[in-house]
């Protein structure tokens, strides 16, 4: 694994730093990882999806993260992108290494001191005094309203070199002036970008709640794209899990001794469980979503409240929309649920993936080969585990709810209670009830795994 030598700069793979003039340059790993694909390639304009599938191996960002990783890269070599020395933008397509002279010689890198990123063309990385007036001109920049994406995109590079100049600094010079919530929104946003960044508080801060809701408006625009296709694969997920559990357990019911139910039950009870899968999917998918794309710390505890919520509110809907068309159409009265069952479902979809993704930074989780099944199962075992509970409290899922209404119904062919027989009950029974309600939330569990972490 060579170095790469330019101009005042060495590239150590091996040893995972950047130096000028024999000083470290800090870089956050992906970016690392980003300026050395680029001079790996430098032959040749390496396309961005390309980079994407080399750099963000296990999670899925935004074009505009790839941007920022480059303007980063940019500032931390001294580079100018209307005349760049080192790496251009290719219309288009991507970007493309550009420096002329670039040795690889054996990894003999000895780092010393570390440096702040780097000044103008050619400098040396160095750190402002934050006591001089190199804030006032960012600190305008942050706090200017931003009317178009270029405008946006000047915004978080002004934060970032404020957070280089220093966040204590920066957040102190920042104070309450005009346009103050939005930019220290923004300076939370991009400290995970800057190495060396201070924390950013938003608790106790001026203004505090419009600063947590200008965050997530931040990280919901940047994602937005993102955030919509996981809901679409997550609901397509849940979707095919529930007519895979609603196809098998007709064909079951419909082979038992003594079953009434006729073969077209298995197509019958595979839309509704695609439908009932789908719409949960829908729901603790968009709250899971919504949950990674808007928060970088305190991540577990964000997926579980967002996919409960979901879950909560798919649950609801459902549940006062079948008991109005059971009541309407069929002068059918049915206790049936949803909200709590929603509710813990989502939770325990949300744990189980948090659990499974908790080493993705940066991005969307996107696991690929045997993580991605890994997610999957563990993604299914909690959300049996709260079927599991939801059964013991006497609460019906999908399954449960079928039975409930084939035995309010006159003449229905589709009891379940056929299928105690495989366990050695008489009837519908306390174990009958708790393995459906399992496999049930281990198969959405497992679809909806699949689905959000397809890339």
């Amino acid at each position: 694994m060579p170095s790469y030598r330019f101009s005042r700069f060495v590239v150590s793979p091996k040893r995972r730093v950047l130096l000028c003039d024999d000083r470290e340059v800090p870089l956050i790993p992906r970016y690392f990882d980003l300026l050395v694909v680029l001079l790996a390639r430098r032959h040749e304009a390496v396309h961005r999806r390309e980079i994407f599938d080399q750099v963000w191996t296990d999670a899925i960002v935004s074009d505009s993260a790839l941007n920022q990783a480059v303007r980063t890269i940019r500032r931390a070599l001294g580079d100018d992108p209307r005349a760049p020395r080192f790496i251009r933008t290719v219309s288009r397509h991507g970007y493309q290494f550009v420096f002329a002279d670039v040795v690889e010689a054996e990894d003999d890198v000895v780092t010393t001191n570390a440096a702040g990123p780097a000044g103008a063309e050619g400098d040396a990385p160095t750190r402002s005094d934050a006591s001089g007036d190199s804030f006032e001109p960012l600190l305008t920049r942050v706090t200017s309203p931003a009317s178009s994406e270029s405008e946006e995109e000047d915004k978080r590079e002004a934060a970032e070199m404020l957070h280089a100049l220093g966040t204590a600094g920066a957040l102190e010079r920042l104070g309450t002036r005009q346009g103050h919530a939005s930019a220290r929104a923004l300076l939370r946003d991009t400290r995970w970008d800057v190495p060396g960044a201070g924390d950013v508080p938003i608790a106790g801060a001026p203004d505090a709640l419009t600063v947590a809701r200008k965050l997530v408006a931040i990280r919901l625009r940047r994602a937005s794209r993102l955030v919509a296709r996981r809901w679409a694969a997550g609901s397509i997920g849940g979707g095919a899990a529930g007519a895979a559990a609603g196809a098998i357990g007709g064909l079951v019911l419909a082979a038992m001794p003594g079953s009434g139910a006729p073969a077209g039950v298995a197509p019958a009870l595979a839309v509704i469980g695609a439908g009932c899968g789908a719409a949960g999917g829908a729901g603790v998918g968009a709250g899971l979503a919504v949950a990674e794309a808007v928060t970088r710390s305190a991540r577990t505890m964000a997926l579980v409240a967002g996919a409960a919520l979901g879950g909560a509110l798919v649950g609801t809907i459902a549940q006062w929309t079948s008991r109005w068309i059971l009541a309407a159409l069929f002068g059918l009265h049915v206790e049936i649920g949803g909200s709590l069952e929603g509710l813990v479902i989502g939770a325990a979809a949300g744990l189980g993936y948090a659990l499974a993704t908790r080493r993705t930074e940066g991005g969307l989780a996107a696991p690929r080969g045997a993580r991605r099944l890994r997610a999957a199962l563990i993604t299914a075992a909690l959300c049996a585990a709260g079927a599991l509970a939801v059964a013991a409290a006497d609460r019906p899922l999908v399954g449960g709810t079928i039975h409930l209404v084939a035995r309010a119904a006159e003449g229905s062919q589709v009891s379940l209670a056929p299928l105690g027989q495989l366990v050695g009950e008489p009837d519908f029974g306390v174990l009958t009830r708790a393995l459906i309600a399992s496999g049930e939330g281990a198969l959405f569990g497992f679809g909806l795994a699949l689905g959000l972490t397809r890339r």
